[in-house]
């Protein structure tokens, strides 16, 4: 879950302050965020107070016992887990779920450890469990820790977009979104989605980085809104994914190296290669189309960047496998020729990739539109 750089906390009094985070990446709102919980007032480092967090307590005529309440979905308030309970602590468990480090979580939450701390034991206390417990200097969920974070993925967002509404202004708002893909995705996708970033709004910005074997993970901890790949059959299956384009391939390789413009499956396969993959141990497209059907390529070099491998094929007689694309996006070398290869490599769909939990944030939305876009203009 995104947690923004404006970061509201729930009291009873009704009144809104804010704070800016300064855990990144994340996105960077001034209106609206998967969790903008705006009926809400905070005390910055007391706020996890015994002091700081009593919400207001209403006397009732059934006794004198008096009962918290919140001004936050007064309708609801008939609920009495709901009236006992202190919605702040919801927001300081999933930064702590999230990150597994108490620093961390204190950092994110510009807080203390003490206070972080504190807020711990007090949703222990409330939910009559371990919630996390330390494994290696590090935090690990509970079963019951689980099902509250999964709970507060559909729940928090919900409760933000009841309040937040779903308009996002990007003339308007200040957000930082962090896309993350190979050298190919930063050349196709991500230069005319940064130019459509600047153009739509003074306050926007957009970081691109490279994809790795973390990268889905980081997704899963929330410090990742996007992620731009080819559909190859590893996308975790609880992601959402929209397919942004039907791609081919195609064989750089050096200048008069290959008498033909389309390469057989037996000249692809005698030759050398230079393999470009970003995922440790894992078969690449090519390998796999070529390993179903019973054939193995020789890769005496294997990189991780497309442009890398266009580059070292010069002046040897190594192929390099690139999505077309990137093969004709960059300037022309008067050392490489750009040759069709072997039809059993078919075609791939490339997708863009984010967590379910973000499907109706407005900022994602619109970052999703934008990329849409930027693909559309590419292409055209």
């Amino acid at each position: 879950m995104l947690f923004p750089a404006t970061i509201y906390f729930l009291r009873s009094s009704g009144r809104a302050t804010d704070f800016p985070s300064s855990h990144t990446p994340r996105r960077f709102l001034k209106s609206i965020s998967p969790i903008g919980l705006r009926s809400a007032s905070i005390e910055r480092e007391s706020l996890l107070s015994s002091e700081t967090l009593r919400t207001s307590h209403t006397k009732y005529d059934s006794g004198d016992q008096s009962y918290p309440s919140c001004n936050i979905l007064v309708f609801s308030m008939r609920l009495t887990q709901l009236r006992q309970a202190d919605l702040n602590l919801l927001i300081v468990f999933t930064a702590l779920a999230e990150e597994r480090n108490v620093s961390r979580a204190a950092k994110r939450l510009l807080l203390s450890q003490p206070a972080v701390t504190r807020a711990l034991q007090r949703l222990r206390d409330a939910f009559s469990d371990d919630l996390l417990v330390r494994v290696s200097g590090n935090y690990e969920l509970t079963p019951k820790g689980i099902q509250l974070l999964a709970e507060l993925d559909l729940a928090l967002p919900r409760l933000d977009r009841l309040l937040a509404g779903h308009h996002f202004n990007p003339a308007e708002e200040t957000a930082q979104f962090h896309v993350v893909g190979t050298d190919y995705a930063a050349q196709v996708i991500g230069v005319p989605l940064a130019r459509r970033m600047v153009a739509a709004g003074p306050h926007l910005s957009v970081d691109l980085t490279p994809l790795n074997d973390e990268s889905f993970e980081a997704m899963e901890r929330a410090r990742v809104d996007v992620i731009l790949h080819a559909d190859d059959g590893r996308i975790p299956h609880h992601f959402a994914r929209e397919v942004l384009f039907r791609e081919q391939f195609v064989c750089v390789v050096a200048k008069g190296a290959f008498p033909s413009s389309r390469l057989t499956l037996a000249q692809y396969l005698a030759a050398p290669h230079v393999g470009v993959g970003v995922f440790g141990g894992s078969q690449t497209i090519p390998d796999q189309r070529l390993s179903a059907a019973g054939h193995r390529r020789y890769c005496p070099i294997r990189v991780s960047h497309f442009n890398v491998a266009m580059t070292a094929v010069a002046g040897t007689t190594l192929i390099a496998t690139i999505p077309k694309r990137l093969a004709c996006s960059v300037p022309h070398d008067p050392q490489l020729s750009i040759l069709s290869p072997p039809k059993l490599l078919g075609t791939f769909h490339y997708v863009m990739i984010w967590h379910s939990r973000l499907e109706h944030d407005a900022a994602h939305q619109w970052l999703r539109q934008e990329i849409r876009a930027a693909c559309d203009a590419y292409q055209s």
